[in-house]
Formats: structure tokens, C-alpha cells, sequence
């Protein structure tokens, strides 16, 4: 989320294109969940800048925005990390992971059973969602999405995790004082990290190289 219509729209885009040079930059299947992610995280905010378009409301994007930003990330997230999480982590990421996706089927029943609303608020946009047990929910996301990064077992993406919770904390201080929403700003800086994971991944045990052969019979990594 950002400040402005036009500010989520240009991070928006930017954002996508860094999720793009992931997705190529990947060369194991199991890294491209995560390394998708920052393309989804473009889209997110793209999202937004229809919901301030439209003023707010209860329309497709404030409905749309609502499924990326709960249901969807709360599974996405840990799962990729799961994909990616080297052997031994992959058990405590596994309980993470079905925490997610307990959390996000209790988001997806409040979106299905309840209206989504969103209304802007000066350089912020405020969304109401009708949950129960909020308190538990919000527990569940967090526990599933930053818990699955900080246990993680790569250096790389505790790095990322220690960076969304500082920037997470910032920023939902700034949103909750209707000062100004700087969720685009960690939704980048995320995004740059993932990239830097994925191009430290080639030379990890482990890669598998493209099986290009030359005419010579030598192989192209």
C-alpha cells in the first residue's frame, strides 16, 4: 500500500518488474514460489491504485486487494519457504505452513460470508474486514509468514524476515496514525532482497544447471 493512487501504480509496476528478473534469474523449480512472490506483490499494489481510483468502496479491487493481502499471502508465503527450506527445516516449516493454511481458510470464509470495505483516509487507505477471533487470526498470519522466513534455515531469507518485521512494525505504526502508508516501501526493499537470494542460489550445492549440450559436447550452465 501506498500514499497515493499513482505512487502504488509506479512502485507497482516497479515492483513487478524485479519479480520478473526473478523468475528468470531462478533456476530451481522449487525457488520459483518465492521468487514469484514480488511479482504478486506488484500486482497487490497495482490492485490498490484501482481501489483509490474508484474512492474506495466495496468494488472488484477493494475485494481483490482483501484476497492477495490475507488468504492468498498467508499460504503463499510459508509454502514457498517450504519449497525452498533446505531438508532439515522443511519439518517446522511444514507446522507453519498448515497454520497458514488454517488462517487463511478462516480469511477466505470472512471475505466469502462478509463485505470487504475500504475507504481512503488522506495518504492512507483503511480496509474493514469482519473476522472472528481477530486477535487469533492476526496471530495465525504473522506466525505462518514471518515465522516461516525467520525458521527458514537460509541466511538469505532470515535476512528478509528480520527486514519485513522492522518495516512491518513502521509501517502499520504510520498507517494506525493515518499519517501515511509506506507498505509499498517494504514490499520493494523485500523484493530486492529476494532477488539478491535468488542470484546467490546459483552457486549453491545442489543447483541444477540447464542441460544445454554445445556441438564440441561440452555443457552450458
Amino acid at each position: 500500500m501506498c500514499w497515493s493512487a499513482k505512487a502504488d501504480l509506479v512502485a507497482g509496476a516497479g515492483v513487478l518488474a524485479v519479480g520478473a528478473a526473478c523468475v528468470a534469474r531462478t533456476r530451481r523449480p522449487a525457488d520459483l514460489p518465492l521468487a514469484a512472490l514480488p511479482w504478486l506483490l506488484g500486482v497487490h499494489q497495482i490492485v490498490e491504485s484501482l481501489v483509490w481510483a474508484a474512492g474506495g468502496g466495496a468494488g472488484a479491487a477493494t475485494v481483490t486487494w482483501a484476497v492477495i493481502a490475507l488468504p492468498l499471502l498467508a499460504v503463499w508465503v510459508p509454502a514457498g519457504v517450504w519449497c525452498a527450506a533446505p531438508p532439515q527445516a522443511r519439518p517446522r516449516i511444514a507446522v507453519l505452513l498448515a497454520i497458514g493454511a488454517a488462517t487463511a481458510a478462516a480469511l477466505a470464509y470472512a471475505l466469502v460470508a462478509h463485505p470487504v470495505t475500504s475507504e481512503i483516509r488522506g495518504h492512507t487507505v483503511g480496509y474493514v474486514v469482519d473476522l472472528s477471533h481477530p486477535q487469533l487470526v492476526i496471530a495465525g498470519y504473522l506466525v505462518a509468514t514471518v515465522g516461516s522466513l525467520l525458521l527458514s534455515g537460509d541466511r538469505g531469507l532470515l535476512v528478509l524476515g528480520v527486514l519485513v518485521t522492522v518495516g512491518a512494525l513502521v509501517c502499520w505504526t504510520l498507517w494506525e496514525l493515518e499519517f501515511v502508508s509506506t507498505w509499498c516501501a517494504v514490499a520493494a526493499v523485500s523484493s530486492v532482497v529476494l532477488f539478491f537470494w535468488v542470484r546467490g542460489r546459483d552457486g549453491e550445492p545442489g543447483k541444477r544447471p540447464y542441460a544445454g549440450v554445445t556441438g564440441g559436447g561440452s555443457a552450458r550452465p
